[in-house]
């Protein structure tokens, strides 16, 4: 496939996409009610009290209720034994009623009352007069603050051990909806690229990209992109100024877009026209990269293997060493699931052994600072016995979406 010589354009291509929302179910009240009470096993376990979920996609994980965060204090209560409370201003008390999966008592505080006093009143009510409280790891500090000052007599830690402890191991119904999200983004990316035609704009494809995942049936909310022509290709997170395509250049582009909560993303470059040898030369090395990072991806070895592995190609080639550029300058991958980025991370130095259920990406980079970059990203499930791609990796730089 030459990109560029399919004679399409994105009016066409978008209006191709077909809705797939409803093609794996969303995570149900009783899956969310499991999770409660893998949380509280946990929380025993570890000798927490008391568990504040903030506005976070950890709320989201574990009682199905998508908020997001504001300068007023939203979450949940979970106590180490007993049900949910939830906590919000006065005003929000029945708008939030509408939005629960799982019951609970929503309490809520006037705009001139403390909500951190009505957190106290909670505990006390719960009778945790003391012991261990596990903050979500990603409250904002004025949250925190506010919590350790009106219970000072209870010590504090991170919510990590309990929420990315449990995150890190999807379910089988996670795994479906990852693979479902990835393939859709897949196939939106093959349709941004028949639409490719010289003098189209980055901000052009990124318009397509956007209106094509909501067509498709992702959830409401923009998607993400990156798209980077020629040069620029070699930046990871690109660059603030738009680029023009023209023949001859490579064409890096990184997109993804939550469906029923669970985040898509997928990196695909290739060469508008026809690949010179140095082009072919540098994406074949990281298609190699990726293929040993995935030969890497066994139960039981540590996330570095993987970096270590793509590393190691890309190194061998006579590149970086390390994260040096021209090379691989960031590390070969991340954990998915409700978050774009999140826990295990697949970093050097990372010990933590891979398990069964633990997703994410391989994406080694190849950066050429004043030439171009290559960034092929996929991402993978762990198995009992090795790991699966949720998608297909592109095949070579002529096929970058054989099969979709």
């Amino acid at each position: 496939m030459t990109i560029g010589v399919g004679g399409s354009d994105f009016a066409t291509e978008l209006a191709s996409i077909k809705n797939e929302r409803d093609a794996v179910p969303p995570i149900g009240a009783e899956d969310h009610a499991r999770r409660v009470a893998m949380a509280q096993a946990r929380m025993a376990e570890l000798g927490i009290s008391v568990l504040w979920l903030d506005g976070t996609t950890n709320l989201a994980w574990l009682t199905g209720l998508r908020h997001g965060q504001s300068e007023r204090p939203v979450g949940a209560v979970l106590p180490v034994r007993g049900p949910l409370t939830y906590l919000c201003p006065e005003f929000e008390v029945e708008r939030l009623k509408t939005m629960l999966l799982l019951p609970g008592e929503v309490l809520g505080w006037e705009e001139d009352q403390d909500p951190y006093a009505l957190f106290s009143d909670i505990l006390r009510g719960a009778d945790i007069t003391g012991g261990t409280v596990a903050l979500d790891d990603m409250a904002r500090v004025f949250v925190a603050e506010g919590m350790r000052a009106a219970l000072p007599n209870h010590h504090f830690i991170a919510s990590k051990s309990v929420t990315s402890h449990l995150r890190e191991q999807k379910s089988e119904h996670e795994v479906a909806l990852l693979r479902q999200a990835m393939g859709m983004t897949l196939r939106i990316q093959a349709a941004a690229a028949r639409g490719l035609k010289e003098g189209v704009t980055t901000t052009e494809v990124a318009a397509f990209l956007a209106a094509a995942h909501a067509k498709a049936g992702f959830d409401a909310g923009p998607s993400f992109s990156i798209v980077l022509f020629g040069e620029p290709s070699a930046y990871p997170h690109g660059v603030p100024y738009p680029q023009t395509l023209k023949d001859g250049d490579v064409v890096l582009v990184d997109v993804g877009a939550p469906l029923h909560g669970y985040v898509s993303d997928i990196t695909r470059s290739y060469v508008f026209g026809t690949p010179n040898p140095r082009q072919r030369e540098i994406w074949d090395l990281t298609k190699r990269a990726q293929a040993a990072g995935f030969a890497a991806a066994k139960p039981g070895a540590p996330c570095a293997a993987i970096d270590d592995a793509c590393r190691g190609v890309i190194t061998a080639a006579g590149f970086g060493p390390g994260y040096k550029v021209p090379g691989l300058p960031h590390r070969t991958g991340h954990g998915i699931g409700m978050d774009v980025h999140e826990a295990p991370y697949f970093v050097g130095g990372n010990t933590q052994p891979l398990a069964p259920g633990n997703t994410g990406s391989i994406e080694p980079t190849m950066a050429i600072y004043g030439e171009f970059g290559i960034r092929l990203e996929d991402h993978i499930a762990i198995t009992p016995t090795g790991a699966s791609w949720l998608t297909e990796p592109a095949r070579s730089v002529d096929e970058p979406f054989a099969g979709v």
